[in-house]
């Protein structure tokens, strides 16, 4: 099978697995930069952020890879910030050379990490002026996640109480912020060494939870945000008010989780992200007004994807990990 993908004239690198596997099915292929299509644009990538729904996708795991399983070879990546290269016909909102960032292709066609990748202009917004484009890659789909999971599953309002489990990783790091910001009472789980970088970010209180059962610690919570599904996710249900909710993101382990909150006369939710530009542009705004930052562990470039991933799958990234596309 040829490395090479066809039409156009320019190659350029992509990232792209021919079977489900561990992280060496990873390898570098070489692409023609893609024509955008009407609706479409075509962004050169700078930064192209990595989520754990990229190696359990990779491994054939969860939703995602069944709408794929069909269409390997497969270029990975929801995640991706850059410059617009070229506008297919009835876009009005871009133009080229804007600095855009979005949450693309998500969940069957992908193509984040990649030189050229596609999007359709309602998936993107412009990049604050304030934030580093190759940063930008890192935070869509997180942040999405972690509003949507507080926001609008959650429903969560000012001076409530929540706990956020795994508060140091992509996903919790932003949910500590945009919670702080919300006014909230923020708790969160994290091992001994994120402790400091958690206060910064706005923790009221912080659970190492080598040393402490959260269960233990808190009791009469509005909202439980469970970023690591399991056991840990079914003992915390336990610190739950009477009106409390507990929003599972691992789908995995959503059911039993559910399960076990009405076997306790409580409520659970899980949640699927999706793509949306009006929350995106809240979050940007407040990139702008400095209540939100983005923390990046490793910037990695493409050819290193396999060992990306190897970090990405330890779950103990603090913060996020990104593709830094303009490393040769």
């Amino acid at each position: 099978m040829s490395d090479v993908m066809p039409a156009g004239d320019q190659e350029a690198r992509c990232v792209v697995y021919d079977r489900f596997g561990e992280a060496e099915v990873l390898r570098t292929a070489t692409m023609a930069v893609p024509e955008p299509e009407a609706g479409e644009v075509c962004v050169r990538v700078a930064g192209a952020g990595l989520n754990p729904i990229d190696w359990k996708t990779r491994k054939g795991l969860g939703f995602a890879a069944r709408q794929i399983e069909d269409s390997l070879p497969w270029t990975p990546g929801y995640d991706m910030s850059g410059e617009v290269v070229a506008i297919g016909s009835g876009v009005t909102t871009f133009a080229v050379g804007d600095r855009v960032m979005g949450m693309i292709g998500f969940p069957s066609a992908g193509g984040g990490y990649a030189d050229y990748a596609i999007a359709r202009a309602d998936e993107l917004v412009m990049v604050p002026e304030e934030l580093d484009l190759v940063t930008a890659g890192a935070l869509p789909l997180a942040a999405l996640t972690a509003w949507q999971a507080l926001f609008e599953v959650g429903k969560l309002e000012p001076e409530q109480k929540v706990l956020i489990l795994a508060g140091a990783g992509g996903v919790g790091h932003f949910a500590v912020q945009f919670a702080f910001a919300r006014g909230a009472h923020v708790i969160a789980t994290t091992s001994e060494r994120n402790t400091d970088f958690l206060d910064k970010l706005g923790a009221h209180e912080i659970i190492d939870y080598h040393t402490t059962n959260v269960e233990e610690e808190c009791y009469g919570l509005d909202l439980v945000l469970d970023l690591l599904g399991g056991e840990a996710g079914k003992r915390a249900l336990r610190t739950l008010g009477e009106q409390g909710v507990l929003v599972t993101v691992p789908t995995v382990t959503a059911d039993e989780i559910i399960s076990a909150a009405e076997e306790l006369g409580l409520r659970a939710h899980g949640m699927t992200v999706r793509p949306d530009v009006f929350h995106l542009e809240e979050i940007a705004e407040l990139i702008e007004d400095g209540d939100v930052t983005i923390h990046i562990d490793q910037r990695y470039p493409l050819e290193a994807a396999a060992d990306a991933h190897r970090t990405l799958e330890t779950g103990r990234v603090r913060g996020k990990l990104v593709f830094d596309c303009r490393q040769a």
